[in-house]
């Protein structure tokens, strides 16, 4: 499948600022660059951008419903009322709750936290949840992650006298829940100014607003790396007042973590003085994740919420390996999926990918639909079985496409679906699944772009090595944290070829360690998954190479190497 390379160029106006940051800064103009591309236009914003504040975060009783919300946990706080923190099992769901409980039992003992069962009770508030919070007296339930859709869910708690704060960022249905309060910036009425905080992030708006009311002092260190972990995990943007958040959170995990993240951090081999934002995404989170998708959420939020070093140890222990099984199960589903789209003669006519088969695990669907992309390049549903006929699964999308819409256009079909434009679950009956497939591709294939059909690189700019300095490098960082909205910078460098010592590595000889110049300099990289292009290289052939830049650190000697996403020949 031939990737795109696709170089941002600059207006006129754009080339017209980058010289003049490069002039006020003392920069390199690439360096400038970099930060005209993000949106920066004078010296002052740079300098804002490169040290975040927190007095730069958003006041949270902009947020509609925040008055409510903040009035009806104090009278639950001044009764004594027992509340039920209530989240979802993934990342952001499960770091919600962790914030949540600590930050209310840190003003009583009346509190207690639910996780739904992946299995047994599905995404989102559940009957059984409800029913758990009359049995245990919860007369209030702030419910996290989850919830914007739940109207039968909270009419159902309202007649038990369980009254709903809701604090969610799914994108809302027609109808929102009679609940004491929703905090959810994209309530069309909502006039809060940022509109992709995480689940975590609304519910540290509540913990904000009621600091702030009761002028109690924030606790920074035990709240933000939970949000930052959020934030990496769940596909929000990393820019504005979410930068801010991560950029502190990380800082609270580099320098003090809570037991519990500096117990994940170790068994995932994580170096625990540069935990960067990647590490939390792709190694952390999926660490926490396996914990929903194959046993239990709760087993998450008791990690992050102990102050106990040794629990928290062999806690991430067992979390360890149940990614490994994780692993396992994905890898099989993935293999299954990818025979059953082969053997089917229409295939390769098609806009989407809808896949089912009652045997495969319902915890790894979603990672399964991602690993599908990577060779069908195209909106994927994979699907397994429920109960009473229902089959369930999760969606993913290709780079600018709204897949929630996709689905909400055969909403009729569904019994359940949820999400946002680049991931989804979906429930159905299998006797749907038919016309469902076909009124899915109907819709992918009369609104998908032609350039959302292929992979693409977006590139920051062509540049050659010599431009690869230290302080050029140090402006780079100074970017961090990156993510959607501000994707770590991508380089394309053209007529590069051998330096010394490119060479297959890896086991099996799979990857690609590269050691090359394109005649301005010189520079090492890693490309994994290329090993095949070591010949071509060492036979003086010369390419075009797409790459990342990161540190590597060897025998204490500092460098930067290329991390490489593509090559091609010249």
């Amino acid at each position: 499948m031939d990737t795109i390379w696709k170089i941002r160029e600059l207006s006129d106006e754009e080339q017209t600022l980058t010289k003049q940051l490069a002039q006020e800064l003392n920069i390199s103009e690439l360096s400038a660059r970099m930060l005209v591309v993000r949106g920066i236009r004078t010296a002052q914003e740079a300098r804002a951008y490169i040290r975040p504040s927190l007095d730069e975060i958003n006041d949270p009783f902009l947020m509609k419903d925040m008055d409510k919300a903040v009035a009806r946990l104090e009278e639950a706080l001044a009764k004594g009322e027992r509340i039920l923190v209530y989240g979802d099992y993934d990342v952001d769901g499960t770091t919600a709750v962790a914030l949540m409980y600590t930050f209310i039992k840190s003003l009583t003992d009346n509190v207690d936290f639910y996780i739904p069962d992946r299995y047994t009770e599905g995404y989102g508030i559940s009957f059984k949840g409800i029913d758990y919070a009359s049995s245990t007296g919860c007369t209030l339930i702030v419910a996290l992650d989850c919830g914007i859709k739940a109207v039968d869910k909270v009419e159902y708690a309202t007649k038990q006298n369980i009254d709903f704060i809701i604090c969610d960022h799914h994108t809302p249905g027609n109808e929102l829940p009679q609940a004491i309060a929703v905090l959810n910036m994209k309530r069309a009425d909502c006039p809060y100014p940022y509109k992709d905080l995480s689940g975590c992030g609304v519910g540290f708006k509540l913990v904000q607003a009621y600091s702030q009311t009761h002028h109690l002092p924030l606790r920074w260190h035990e709240l933000l790396p939970l949000v930052a972990m959020a934030i990496a995990s769940d596909v929000v943007s990393v820019t504005e007042e979410n930068r801010i958040l991560a950029f502190f959170g990380l800082k609270e995990i580099n320098n003090n973590p809570a037991p519990g993240i500096s117990a994940l951090i170790e068994v995932a081999g994580i170096d625990p003085k540069h935990v960067t934002i990647t590490d939390l995404g792709f190694k952390l989170g999926p660490r926490i994740n396996a914990c929903g998708r194959l046993y239990s959420g709760r087993d998450a939020v008791e990690l992050l919420i102990t102050k106990d070093a040794e629990f928290a140890k062999q806690r991430a222990q067992d979390i360890n390996s149940y990614n490994a099984e994780r692993q396992s199960y994905d890898k099989k589903t993935a293999e299954d999926a990818l025979e059953m789209l082969r053997q089917d003669p229409d295939n390769d006519k098609r806009h989407t990918t809808v896949v089912y088969s009652p045997d495969w695990h319902k915890g790894v669907v979603g990672i399964a639909a991602s690993r599908l992309i990577e060779t069908y390049y195209r909106p994927t549903i994979v699907l397994t079985a429920g109960d009473n006929g229902v089959i369930s699964g999760s969606a993913r999308s290709v780079a600018g496409f709204d897949i929630y819409s996709a689905i909400d256009s055969c909403r009729d079909l569904l019994t359940n679906f949820g999400g946002h434009q680049f991931a989804a679950g979906l429930s159905m009956l299998e006797t749907s699944l038919p016309e469902f497939k076909r009124r899915f591709e109907e819709y992918v294939s009369t609104h998908i772009t032609e350039e959302q059909q292929h992979p693409t690189i977006q590139v920051e700019a062509e540049i050659n090595y010599a431009q690869i300095t230290d302080q050029f490098f140090k402006v780079l960082r100074c970017l961090e944290p990156f993510g959607p909205g501000n994707p770590r910078p991508v380089f394309v460098t053209k007529n590069v070829i051998n330096n010394r010592y490119t060479k297959r590595v890896g086991k099996t000889g799979e990857h690609l360690k590269l050691d090359v110049t394109d005649r301005t300099a010189a520079i090492t990289g890693i490309a994994f998954g290329k090993g095949d292009w070591a010949l071509y290289l060492q036979n003086g052939n010369a390419v075009n190479i797409c790459y990342e830049l990161d540190e590597n650190t060897f025998n204490g000697v500092r460098s930067i190497q290329m991390i490489v996403e593509d090559i091609k020949t010249k």
